[in-house]
């Protein structure tokens, strides 16, 4: 059986991101993917709880593709 293939996130995409540490992130967070930075990482976009934006730099790896039921 073919192996899927790996989603790679491009900028401007939709992505879920996957954390069990840290405050803002813990269980997964939805995000916006702003740009990719070095060595494996992207500058990621999330909303807190109280509605303002914070960028955060994430591996690139604990991205995951959104569900199809996201909206």
């Amino acid at each position: 059986m073919a192996r899927k293939p790996k989603w790679v996130p491009v900028p401007g995409e939709l992505a879920h991101y996957f954390n069990t540490a840290g405050k803002l992130a813990r269980g997964g967070l939805n995000v916006r993917v702003v740009a990719e930075a070095s060595g494996g990482y992207m500058i990621v976009e999330a909303a807190r709880g109280d509605g303002s934006l914070v960028r955060i730099t994430v591996k690139a790896s604990s991205l995951m593709a959104p569900q199809p039921s996201l909206f």
